[in-house]
């Protein structure tokens, strides 16, 4: 929460046309956005117990393809809200996270949120293979992020996720699948279109190279 990672992270107002009853027009679904609702993260801890599995494990890496699980601890309450519902409605595609999301109602994903984003740890910096040189056009490059992400990766907006600290190959995955399409978000979609493949790599470097997000906690 994963990733982090969502989430991230970063996805927000996420579209998927359907059928229109009367009509038979297509029409886009509502848009996703935080739930608004009471939050108990008690409640939240004990749902979010299976979590700990992938999100719980330093450095657990997702086979196919391999990239590390995104870090969770710490993330915005509100962008976990968001992503859990994509994979719920399948704006974004990942097996496992869709098998889990499809199980939670709109409540268990207002506690498992609260629960995740209350965690209080030391910030760390993601795990990242980058050198200096490539941290440094990251930074170069994050100039278009600061209005959503913050400076160093860490959002003011409740909606928008935290990039600090997050593992880089995670990033870099969850940025080519908005270049792709397979998450489906009408901000990050346009935004990461015309970007190759070493940019990617770039500005997940940098953001993982920020102290930030830190492991969920079992």
């Amino acid at each position: 929460m994963v990733s982090f990672a969502r989430g991230l992270g970063p996805g927000l107002f996420l579209s998927l046309g359907l059928l229109a009853g009367g009509a038979g027009l297509a029409q886009p679904a509502p848009t996703l956005g935080p739930l608004g609702l009471d939050a108990d993260p008690e409640r939240g801890e004990t749902l979010a117990y299976t979590c700990s599995g992938c999100h719980g494990i330093p450095g657990y890496r997702n086979a196919y393809p391999s990239y590390r699980v995104p870090k969770l601890g710490g993330q915005k309450a509100a962008y976990i809200e968001i992503a859990l519902q994509g994979y719920r409605r399948g704006t974004r595609h990942h097996q496992t996270m869709q098998a889990q999301a499809s199980s939670l109602n709109d409540q268990d994903i207002a506690d498992i949120s609260a629960f995740l984003a209350g965690q209080q740890s030391v910030p760390e910096t993601g795990k990242s293979d980058a050198s200096l040189a490539d941290i440094g056009e990251g930074r170069r490059k994050a100039t278009s992020c600061v209005p959503c992400h913050g400076d160093a990766g860490m959002s003011t907006t409740p909606q928008w996720p935290n990039l600090a600290g997050q593992h880089a190959s995670y990033l870099g995955e969850a940025l080519t699948q908005y270049k792709s399409g397979l998450r489906d978000d009408l901000v990050m979609g346009p935004l990461m279109s015309s970007l190759d493949e070493q940019t990617i790599a770039e500005l997940a470097a940098f953001y993982a190279s920020q102290p930030g997000l830190y492991t969920t906690q079992p």
